[in-house]
């Protein structure tokens, strides 16, 4: 008997041995991506995909699942045709709508001169010439109302006929960008109706209506300057979208507006910005995301069509988590996926009374309960001007405080983009904590969800407070008994590239090592290259030979990373995507150029298929074991 107790007591402390083991690259890298597709029409199920990478077949695999939203397992099913309702179709069942690519202007040479077919020569008269990671090629996506007969398209008409206008916009629309008004007489559609240098520069994008029976065209936005997206009606035929005041600011306040006998601010008052929104059935309430303080929580304004009285925005759910997707209603539940740091996504059901969550999908279980988890912890750090900023603190699983670790700053890109409890798979805080370090990630002046004026202040002064704010995070840190302050590093990419090429020249020896992936290094170079104009207009001040512009004077004067390389001294690796039009090639290729002719320890990490992101699985592979070897490396 004593046997037999030792042998279950061995097993178990086996199995808790087992599930202390830190996540691999491996298993990180192949856990299962779960998007939402929606709720059945009978309301009484969620369904979602999930993809998986297997690494030794070099392929993802793909299933579709069936969950009950009152309780119990998921099925696979073959198809999601018939159970969700086709928003495609028009209300009569009469139309359909679809977006196609329509060729409008030559570009090619070959377009101009039939004669040289071969030829590839692409011709330019103006800007967006290329835009993220595709070249214009004279091809623009339109929208097409088809006539159906018995389910199939009998003709198809091309609102936009002739237009060199894109919907969905380019290069993140979708079908959001276009849906029927439920009174069947209208499709609403937002383009940004600008061509060429025009449509770089700025950020105007409306929401236009076009009348099936007059054949004629109405922008529902006129007047309104900055971004108009995402257009919604509720069930009874009120129009939502949302909407930025400024024209040529992409991370101006996000605000939501009612269009319904004049429109009507539901969040002008309130001092946050928001990211996605869905009606509720009734048509008296609207649902909506918002970053707030390091997270991103479920939010709902009240609607009243009839009161001229302020609405009211109660936050729904709190805790250090992300509620990422608003999939929809049921019951007294609203359906949403959910991550945190140490948890990819999984669908939740939110209890509407009392913001209590629950998790309905479970598809990652299987191998986060062979994994130890990283603790994570707000920590609140004074700034160098007076201000109260949260750093969000991740320590390596079995974490001792005993013991020394080293640790990473992570350098938030965007620049205005909230650093919340995201679970990325490029820039992961559980995979980092799992190779044992400690990472900070400051909410640097800059990010959304500490209020309108903390997220505007980076603007204009990009190598100002906010780099004070990341060493203030740094140095608070490195106070810490735990931390060896001797093996600091500094990651980051986009926005947290140019913060690495900037604390490369001005770090005064704090940290042992740099990465940077597809960072700014040249202001100047940057202005010159990169695709959309408004956004360097806005953030730099405009542009680097206008002697006359004070603000950006001092961008290209006193903020500029490639001016402080006579002070880099530091091994750094640079990462850089040769089909990235937002920071250019050149940016990380001259980066990389210069730490070499100074001798500095430096290495190259170039894939040339790879945008602005990462997003083919071997890839993404190579890049993180490139990653921690050469952390491995550089640490030591």
């Amino acid at each position: 008997m004593k046997k037999i107790i030792y042998t279950l007591s061995l097993f178990s402390f086996l199995l808790v041995v087992q599930a202390q083991q830190p996540i691999s690259i491996e298993t990180f890298l192949q856990l299962g991506k779960v998007s939402s597709l929606g709720i059945t029409k009978d309301g009484k199920s969620v369904l979602y995909s999930v993809k998986k990478y297997d690494l030794k077949a070099g392929k993802s695999a793909f299933k579709i699942c069936r969950l009950p939203i009152d309780g119990g397992p998921a099925t696979e099913i073959s198809t999601p045709e018939g159970l969700l309702a086709n928003d495609r179709i028009s209300p009569d069942g009469k139309y359909s709508i679809t977006s196609h690519p329509v060729k409008i202007k030559p570009v090619f040479g070959k377009d101009i001169y039939p004669d040289v077919s071969q030829s590839d020569v692409m011709i330019y008269d103006h800007l967006n010439y290329r835009h993220w990671d595709t070249w214009e090629d004279g091809s623009f996506d339109h929208i097409f109302i088809n006539t159906l007969a018995d389910g199939k398209i009998k003709d198809s008409v091309d609102i936009m006929k002739g237009e060199a206008y894109d919907c969905p916009q380019k290069p993140f629309g979708d079908e959001e960008d276009f849906i029927w008004n439920p009174n069947g007489k209208e499709v609403l559609y937002v383009t940004k109706k600008k061509f060429g240098t025009a449509y770089a520069v700025s950020t105007n994008t409306d929401i236009y209506a076009y009348n099936l029976e007059t054949k004629t065209t109405v922008n529902r936005t006129e007047g309104m300057m900055g971004y108009d997206i995402k257009p919604a009606f509720s069930l009874d035929g009120v129009l939502a979208f949302l909407s930025m005041k400024t024209d040529g600011y992409e991370s101006d306040k996000n605000d939501i507006i009612v269009y319904n006998n004049g429109k009507r601010n539901l969040t002008q008052q309130w001092d946050g910005t928001v990211e996605s929104f869905k009606w509720s059935k009734d048509g008296k309430k609207i649902f909506f995301i918002a970053p707030v303080d390091g997270t991103l929580q479920l939010f709902v304004v009240n609607y009243n069509p009839a009161s001229d009285k302020l609405s009211e925005i109660k936050q729904l759910t709190k805790g250090d988590f992300d509620v990422n997707n608003l999939i929809g209603e049921s019951g007294n539940n609203f359906i949403v996926t959910r991550t945190d740091m140490n948890h990819a996504a999984e669908i939740y059901s939110v209890d509407l009374n009392t913001g209590t969550m629950k998790q309905l999908s479970h598809v990652n279980d299987e191998i986060y309960n062979t994994v130890a988890l990283s603790k994570t912890e707000r920590r609140y750090i004074a700034t160098t001007d007076g201000q109260k900023m949260l750093a969000w603190i991740i320590y390596p699983p079995g974490f001792d405080p005993s013991k020394k670790y080293p640790a990473l700053l992570y350098c938030q890109g965007g620049p205005q983009s909230p650093l919340t409890q995201f679970y990325s798979f490029r820039w992961n805080f559980q995979i980092m904590a799992a190779h044992g370090y400690i990472v900070i990630a400051p909410n640097r002046r800059g990010m959304p969800g500490h209020g309108v004026k903390w997220n505007d202040q980076i603007s204009l002064d990009y190598g100002g407070q906010n780099m004070k704010d990341y060493l203030s995070a740094v140095d608070e840190m490195a106070k810490q008994p735990y931390v060896d302050k001797s093996r600091l590093g500094c990651v980051g990419a986009s926005y947290g590239g140019y913060s690495v090429y900037y604390l490369a020249g001005m770090h005064e020896k704090r940290f042992r090592t740099f990465i940077a992936h597809d960072g700014i290094f040249d202001l100047k170079s940057m202005y010159g290259t990169t695709e959309e104009l408004f956004f360097v207009n806005h953030d730099l001040g405009g542009p680097y030979w206008d002697a006359t512009n004070i603000s950006a004077q001092k961008s290209y004067s006193q903020f500029n990373p490639i001016d402080y390389v006579k002070k880099w001294d530091t091994p750094m690796l640079i990462i850089q995507g040769g089909k990235d039009y937002r920071i250019s090639i050149e940016q990380g290729l001259g980066a990389f150029q210069a730490a070499q002719l100074k001798g500095i320890r430096s290495k190259l990490l170039y894939f040339p298929s790879e945008n602005h992101w990462i997003l083919k699985e071997q890839d993404a592979f190579v890049w993180h074991r490139e990653f921690f070897k050469w952390l491995d490396e550089t640490m030591k």
